[in-house]
This record gives C-alpha cells, sequence and structure tokens, in this order.
C-alpha cells in the first residue's frame, strides 16, 4: 500500500485474498493516483455546508450544495472571486455546463432551473416548474449563435425547452413521459441520454426521434441505486446501474427497412456484472472506470457501518470483465454513507476522475513518470527507475534524472555494495566536478576508494588535486601494488607529485626494504624529471630486490634509454647486470657507440658470468665485433655453456688451439678436442679419441671420410679388426671409399659379427651401384665425344664468306679485285684470316702465320685455298 501524502487521501489496493499473496500486490503498480481537493473547498464550503452534486470542466469546477447554493472553484480547490450562486432554495439535484464553459445550468427540488452565465447575463434563464426538478442537461453548443439556447428538464416529464421563433420566445416540446422520475440526463453531440425507473433512453436530436430503450435488467430499487452515464465520446455512451455495466454504441443504420425503424440504432458492445453497486463511470482509454460501493456492511461497535468506497478499472468484455485495479478510498465520513451519496465525474481529456461524497472531493488522475519512478524508487528498482528517467527525462516535473541517480548511488552505499556504487558513477555522476568530487569524499568516509579508484575520471572533467592525492595516499598506507600501478597510470598533472613523494619517503622511513615503493619513487622522480635519482631509486631497489621481483622489470632501462642516460651508466655496468643480465646486455650492445664492449669487458673482467652474457650476445649480432675476446670467450663457453662451445670452436679462428685443447681437456670436452686435434695436424690422436673415449664408429667414419687419409683408414681398420660392432660398421659405410678387400681377410675365422650377412650384401650392392654408374658414365663421355666431333666436322665444312672489305694482312691491298692482271690465288684459313698466295713466304703453308705467332687455336691448321 502506498504511503499516502499528507494531503491524499488513504488508498489501498484490494486484491483477491484467497488466491493473492501481499508480494504480488505489491508488485502491482497502482493505475491511478489520488488528491484530496483542499483550499476553499474544504475551508469555506464543506465546513458549512455538503456537497450534493458536481459538474467539470477543463475550466474550472462547478459544486452544488444541500442548501441551494452554487460553487466555482478552479482545480485546486480556490474560490473564484463572484462566482458563488445562491440559486436555489434546498438541494441542488444536477448541474450541467456547455462545452465551452460559459453557461451553466441547474435544477432543485424548488422547481426552478436556472441557466446562468458566467461571462455575460444576456441569455441567463430563470423558469419555475411548480415541482422537483431531478434532472437537467444544457446543450453543449449552448452559447453559439443560433443554437436554439436549448436544455432539457426531467421531473415525470422529459421536456426541451427551447428559444426561437419570430421573437425569440421560449418554448418547450414534450419528448418524454409517463414512466416514472427522470432521474438523470446526459447531453452529448446529437444524444440526449435519460434514465427513469424502468431503463434508459436515447433520443435523436437531429432526426427528433427516440432511437432505443435499455431496460433496466436488475431489480434494485431506483431510487436508492440510481443509473450512472456517461458518454465516453458522440457515439458511446457507458452505463452504470446497481451492480450491471453496459457500454452502449451509437451506430447508423446501414440498409433500409420496410419497417419505419429509426437511421440510427444502439449495440451494446459489452454488458458484465460486478460484485459491488455502481456508483459512477468513466472511460479511461478502452478501459473503464468504475466508482463502486461495497454490497456488504461491517461491523463496528455495536451497528453496521457502510465500507470503503472502491474505484475499480476494468477491461470491459461481454458476460465478464477483466480487473486491472481496485483501489479501496478513505473518503471522509465513508462509514455513514449509501450508494446514492456518492458521484463520479470525469474531465475526460485530462483523464480526471473526481470522486464526490457529501464531505469530501477526491480527485484521481494517471499516474504519469514521476509517480512511476517514485513507485521504483519505493522498491529499491533503482536500476530500472534510472532507466525510465533517463528515457524520459523531458517528461519529468517532480525529479530529475541527476536526483534518482543520486538516490540510486546512496541506496548501493547503504547497502555497502561499494562495487557497484563505483561502476554506477561515471554514469551517475557524468561530467559533474562537484558531484563527483562529493561523492569521493563519501567513498573515502566509508574507506572505499580503492573500489572507486578505477573509474575516477582524468578529464572532461579533471577534479582537484586534492582528489587524486587522497587516493593515492589511501593506497600508498594500505596497497603498495596499486599505489605503484596509479603512479604509472595516471598523468602526472592530476596531483603535486613532490606531496606524494614526500608522502612516500615517510613511508620508507617506517619500511626501508619495500621493494614496491622503491620503484614507486623512482617512478614519482622520474614524472619530476629528477632522472639522476630515479637511477640511483631504481639500483637500490636492484640490490635489495629478489631475483623473482626483478625478472621482467624494464623499469630502469626504460628511463636509461628514454632519458639517454648512458654517461650515468657507464660506471654501473655490474649493478645493471645484476638487475637482469639479459635485459641489461641487450641495452649495451643496441647501445655500443655510448658504450664500447672494451669499456664493458673492463668493468666485467672480474665477474665472469656477466662477461660470458654479454660476449655471448656480442658473438649473436656479428662474431667480428669481439674477436679481440675469442680465446676468453673459449673459457666463458666451456664453463657456462659447453653445448655452445664445438659451434664457436667451428665458426672462429681467432683464439689460440693450444689454450682452447687446454680448456677441453680439463673439463673432458671430447668432440671438442676431436675437432681441435684436426685442426692441428694430429690425426691419429684425434681418432683414438673417437674410437677409445666416444666408442663411436660412425662418427670415427665420418672423420676418416673427411680427412681422406689412408693411413687413418688402416689405423681404423686396425683397432676395429677385432671388435664386432665396428666391423659391421665399417662394412656398412667404407664400400665407395675404401676397397672391402682391405677389410675382409683381416676378419678372424669364428668371429660373430651382428648383421655380416646384410652387410655384405650391401658391399655387394655398392659394388654393383658403382658398377653401374661407371658404366653409364663410359656411354656419356662416348656420346658426348662423337657429338663433339660430329660438331667440329661440320664446323668446318661450312662456307666462309670473304667481303671487299678485308685485306690480306702481309701486303695490306684488297683480297679480292676486279683487275684480272693483279688477280692472285686467295688462301683462306678457318680461323677466318686471308691472305694472297703470292704473299705466303712459301706455297703449301698450312698454319696460319697470324695465329701461329699468337697461339696455337683451332682452325690455324686448316685452309681453304
Amino acid at each position: 500500500m502506498a504511503t499516502p501524502a499528507a494531503n491524499e487521501p488513504q488508498v489501498e489496493n484490494d486484491g483477491e485474498e484467497e488466491t493473492s499473496s501481499e508480494e504480488s500486490e505489491e508488485d502491482c503498480e497502482p493505475k491511478l493516483k489520488y488528491e484530496r481537493i483542499g483550499n476553499d473547498l474544504k475551508n469555506k464550503l464543506l465546513s458549512k455546508d455538503c456537497v450534493s452534486c458536481l459538474a467539470v470542466h477543463s475550466k474550472f469546477l462547478v459544486v452544488g450544495t444541500h442548501w441551494g447554493m452554487i460553487h466555482i472553484f478552479d482545480h485546486a480547490g480556490n474560490a473564484i472571486r463572484d462566482k458563488e450562486i445562491a440559486a436555489h432554495t434546498t438541494t441542488v439535484n444536477q448541474l450541467s455546463i456547455d462545452d465551452s464553459g460559459d453557461f451553466i445550468a441547474s435544477c432543485s427540488d424548488d422547481g426552478r432551473v436556472l441557466i446562468n452565465g458566467l461571462y455575460t447575463a444576456d441569455n441567463n434563464q430563470s423558469i419555475n416548474f411548480d415541482r422537483p426538478v431531478k434532472a437537467v442537461a444544457i446543450d453543449p453548443k449552448f452559447s453559439k449563435h443560433g443554437s436554439g439556447k436549448s436544455f432539457v428538464t426531467g421531473d415525470d416529464k422529459l421536456i426541451l425547452n427551447e428559444k426561437g421563433g419570430l421573437f425569440y420566445r421560449h418554448k418547450t416540446t414534450l419528448l418524454h413521459q409517463g414512466e416514472g422520475l427522470i432521474r438523470e440526463i446526459k447531453w452529448k453531440g446529437d444524444f440526449i441520454a435519460w434514465t427513469n425507473d424502468h431503463g434508459v433512453k436515447i433520443f435523436d436530436m437531429s432526426s427528433r426521434t427516440r432511437i432505443t430503450f435499455i431496460s433496466k435488467d436488475h431489480s434494485y430499487r431506483a431510487d436508492l441505486y440510481k443509473c450512472n452515464m456517461c458518454w465516453k465520446d458522440g457515439q458511446t455512451l457507458l452505463l452504470a446501474w446497481a451492480d450491471k455495466v453496459k457500454v452502449c454504441i451509437v451506430k447508423e443504420r446501414m440498409e433500409k427497412d420496410v419497417r419505419d425503424l429509426p437511421q440510427r440504432y444502439v449495440e451494446i458492445t459489452a454488458m458484465f456484472t460486478i460484485d459491488s453497486f455502481a456508483c459512477g463511470i468513466s472511460p479511461l482509454g478502452e478501459s473503464l472506470v468504475i466508482l463502486t460501493f461495497e454490497k456488504e456492511a461491517q461491523e463496528e461497535g455495536n451497528r453496521q457501518v457502510s465500507k470503503r468506497p472502491h474505484l475499480l478499472i476494468v477491461e470491459p468484455h461481454m458476460e465478464y470483465f477483466e480487473e486491472i485495479s481496485n483501489d479501496a478510498l478513505t473518503v471522509r465520513g465513508f462509514q455513514e454513507y449509501k450508494p446514492s451519496d456518492y458521484h463520479l465525474e470525469t474531465i475526460e481529456d485530462e483523464n480526471l476522475f473526481y470522486i464526490v461524497s457529501p464531505k469530501d472531493i477526491i480527485v484521481s488522475k494517471e499516474r504519469d513518470i514521476d509517480d512511476h519512478i517514485i513507485w521504483l524508487l519505493e522498491r529499491e528498482e533503482f536500476e530500472e527507475a534510472m532507466l525510465v528517467a533517463e528515457k524520459n527525462e523531458h517528461l519529468l516535473r517532480k525529479l530529475s534524472h541527476k536526483e534518482v541517480a543520486r538516490q540510486y548511488l546512496d541506496y548501493l552505499l547503504s547497502e555497502e555494495n561499494f562495487e557497484e556504487a563505483a561502476m554506477q558513477c561515471p554514469r551517475i555522476l557524468g561530467k559533474n566536478k562537484e558531484l563527483w568530487e562529493a561523492e569521493t569524499l563519501k567513498f573515502h568516509k566509508l574507506r572505499q576508494l580503492k573500489v572507486l579508484a578505477p573509474y575516477l575520471p582524468r578529464s572532461d572533467p579533471q577534479l582537484s588535486p586534492t582528489i587524486y592525492e587522497l587516493v593515492l595516499n589511501d593506497f600508498l598506507n594500505t596497497d603498495a601494488e596499486k599505489f605503484l600501478s596509479l603512479v604509472k597510470e595516471w598523468p602526472s598533472n592530476l596531483y603535486n607529485v613532490q606531496t606524494i613523494i614526500t608522502a612516500t619517503l615517510d613511508r620508507l622511513d617506517r619500511e626501508r626494504n619495500n621493494t614496491v615503493l622503491l620503484r614507486a619513487l623512482g617512478e614519482l622522480y622520474t614524472l619530476e624529471r629528477q632522472y639522476e635519482k630515479s637511477l640511483a631509486i631504481y639500483l637500490k631497489y636492484c640490490s635489495i630486490a629478489k631475483t623473482k621481483e626483478r625478472l621482467g622489470n624494464t623499469d630502469v632501462f626504460q628511463l636509461i634509454h628514454k632519458y639517454n642516460l648512458f654517461t650515468s651508466i657507464s660506471d654501473k655496468i655490474v649493478q645493471l647486470m645484476e638487475f637482469d643480465d639479459d635485459q641489461a646486455a641487450t641495452l649495451l650492445i643496441d647501445n655500443m657507440d655510448k658504450l664500447p664492449i672494451e669499456q664493458v669487458v673492463k668493468q666485467l673482467e672480474n665477474h665472469e658470468k656477466f662477461l660470458f652474457a654479454y660476449l655471448d650476445r656480442v658473438c649473436q649480432k656479428d662474431q667480428q665485433l669481439c674477436q679481440a675476446y675469442h680465446g676468453p670467450l673459449v673459457k666463458l663457453y666451456a664453463e657456462f655453456a659447453p653445448k655452445k662451445l664445438l659451434p664457436f670452436l667451428k665458426s672462429s679462428i681467432h683464439y689460440p688451439l693450444q689454450r682452447a685443447m687446454e680448456e677441453c681437456e680439463v673439463r673432458g670436452l671430447i668432440p671438442e678436442q676431436v675437432y681441435l686435434l684436426g685442426r692441428m695436424g694430429d690425426l691419429k690422436k684425434a681418432l683414438s679419441l673417437i674410437t677409445t673415449r666416444l666408442k663411436d664408429v660412425d662418427q670415427a667414419i665420418e672423420f676418416c671420410k673427411d680427412k681422406n687419409d689412408e693411413e687413418l683408414w688402416a689405423d681404423l681398420i686396425k683397432f676395429s679388426i677385432d671388435k664386432p660392432t665396428f666391423i659391421k660398421g665399417l662394412l656398412h659405410n667404407i664400400g665407395t671409399h675404401v676397397d672391402p678387400i682391405r677389410l675382409i681377410p683381416q676378419i678372424q675365422n669364428g668371429m660373430e659379427i651382428p648383421g655380416l650377412r646384410d652387410s655384405l650384401v650391401k658391399i655387394l650392392q655398392d659394388y654393383n651401384l658403382q658398377m653401374s654408374l661407371r658404366e653409364g658414365c663410359q656411354r656419356i663421355l662416348t656420346a658426348d665425344s662423337f657429338n663433339l666431333l660430329d660438331r667440329l666436322v661440320k664446323t668446318q665444312k661450312r662456307a666462309v664468306s670473304v667481303d671487299n672489305s678485308q685485306v690480306c694482312p702481309i701486303c695490306q691491298e684488297k683480297i679480292l679485285v676486279t683487275d684480272l692482271k693483279f688477280a692472285s690465288n686467295v688462301v683462306l684459313f678457318y680461323c677466318r684470316h686471308a691472305f694472297h698466295e703470292d704473299c705466303l713466304p712459301t706455297h703449301g703453308l698450312e698454319r696460319c702465320t697470324i695465329c701461329s705467332t699468337q697461339r696455337r687455336g683451332p682452325g690455324s691448321k686448316a685452309m681453304v685455298k
């Protein structure tokens, strides 16, 4: 049940007690809200008189009383000055207002019907019927020119009153009589609806005919349970009589009938029975609002009293209805009232519903966005309230999106849901600097700044430096790791760096070996551009931090590289290597122009492990850079990375062989000794190491193949002759390098050699393969020789051209002459040199004199005459 404000009536949501729990009732949001009208209505009217009827308009309210007075109020209950009319001498039975709100019609048991203009008295009328008049309805178009100034009155007759004719006289027309008192009239557009003891009738003013009769359909007395009518629009009439509800629609008759029927008829589209008595009915969209009175009284002391009236909202259907809401109202004096004491009036365009009782008037209206949000807030559904407020911010009147958001934030903090509250801050506080700072102080008081820190804005808005310093100090004292993270993450312009440095130094005085705080201090000095201090802090951190902590830490190396601090570290290379030898070596190698190899080696010469890490990285980059240190590197490789030694020995020639041999002998590095002996020329010793120490026949065979020395093969065969495994290896591998006959006769009879058959088969296969290769090569050579000889013959048979430009190399005259007196035979060698036969020293010369003096080339012997 919603708690009403001081000027609001108490409202309860009544559910079905047998099937609905309290939780289900609370889950259903009310459709309407209620407010008791006070001010002058309460203080001046209800304190001394009772309400008998009410008419409403979008501009004002008109109240009729039991003393015959008519009062006009605004919607807040304030009396409109000079609008109080002493209209009747007894109870005002009904009031009616035209559509424009200019004229009011009233009737009373004193027999008088009055038409009063609110702004002019030109059309005021006062008619005395000499009998009680129970109902009146003014023409909705009464104020319009030429409307006829009509109104309808009802007692035991229904009379239409008009002005017209030549002298604009008042005239009356009897519309209906003979069925008892007419208790209520409603006029809308062309239709007039009225009720009597038997039912409801509708009159069509356009055709001046009665178009329908709707029966009573119940046995309750009409004077105690009056019929309540309301025009929803110009065609739809709503009826609520006792416990019967009907929805009637006036329709046009489409087909002509042989009978003389009205052009219009009424169709009942919904009809159902409720459990209470209806005291009023109004439309609400497609739903109906019904003011109801409980049939059963309740015990109070020793007497029966009435229950609270209800405002029921239903969706109408034929024979049944669906209940949407049901609100119980606490009306002043409800215990003493009966159904006829209640009325329901409506301002349809605004969906305002006025519940009228003798001593109280309550206005009900649809709940707006503000009401919906307030309801959500009361149920602590803040997330939904936030979404609704954000989506409908332009419709909010009482609340604001900011206010709803702040309530949500306060609720989360009160529930100690600090993580959710912090997550919501950017959404709720937006770009409001003052709100951010105020909320941060709240989190500080609750000792929850570390939860808020990730969500604090760093720009747009940028908060006061004090706020960021407050957060940093909190982490400094409670979480050093997070403090370091924020120092790295936050821009230095957010806070006073020197202030934080001072606070950090104070903390380090108490925790001198806190390596995290040392790193943070180094970062802070860097932000202050005090790079030397920062470097000193990092190196101090290196001296006390554990290896696991230093692993992967790049702060000091980034500092050196970023701010070019190579001069500062020229005497601190050992400390850097102690910090992280891999990163330090990379830094030194990438900056050899600033830190030469000689300088680095000099500082590391007493720290062999670091020297090896550095020189090894240099070698990987380029061996030529450190060839002067290849001698010491042999010892360093042998000591710290024996697996890398042999590749290094093979790739370098800049180390002393004897010293390298000594290092390998001391450490028993046999493969390396074999390689060095090979380079030194002591092949027999090298082979001996392979066979005796390594006992690797395959390596021994490869060694002999590589050196291709007959004596080595003889030594290997001699060593292997009494070793079956070695003999097997030799038989498998030497067939192409050594004649197997040298080995096989030396094998002792009866020696068991594993895989001997396979070895012999392989030797035969290798021999066959060699024979096939030789035969193939021979065939290829023979074919190539024949091809070359054939090409030579063809070349020498080819014609050789001589042109007019050629001259004899001896006489320097042209070879070809046109004068026969000087003609001579021509000798042409295959080397393409041509001579006059007469110019050659001797006839029959077979060799070109030019080519024979220079060289002996192809064709120099051949000639053509």
